[in-house]
C-alpha cells in the first residue's frame, strides 16, 4: 500500500506562541487606569499549571481561567505579550 504524502502539522513553537494567543476570543478591559488585553482559555486548551497572580494559589492543567496583559505599555505588544499572567477568572473580576 502506498504511504501517505500528506505532511503533517508541526507542533507550535515559541515564536507562534505570540500569533497563537491573538488568534483566539479576547477583549479590552479598563483596570486601575491601564487597558489590559484579556483572552480566556477553555478547561481544554489548559494544559500547564500556572500561579494566579491575584491570589497566589494554582491554576491547575484542566481548569479554565483567563490570560490578561497590558495592552497599553510603552515597550510594544510584544513586550506586553511576554508580560502576560494567567488568572482565575473569578480573581481577575475582583482585581
Amino acid at each position: 500500500m502506498p504511504r501517505s504524502r500528506r505532511r503533517r502539522p508541526e507542533p507550535a513553537r515559541d515564536e507562534d506562541s505570540f500569533e497563537r494567543l491573538l488568534a483566539g476570543w479576547k477583549r479590552s478591559e479598563t483596570k486601575r487606569g491601564h487597558e489590559w488585553t484579556v483572552q480566556p482559555v477553555s478547561g481544554a486548551q489548559a494544559i500547564k499549571d500556572y500561579v494566579c497572580p491575584g491570589c497566589g494559589r494554582s491554576i491547575e492543567a484542566g481548569t479554565a481561567h483567563l490570560v490578561a496583559w497590558r495592552a497599553d505599555g510603552v515597550l510594544g505588544e510584544a513586550a506586553d505579550l511576554a508580560a502576560r499572567r494567567h488568572w482565575h477568572t473569578h480573581c481577575w473580576r475582583i482585581a
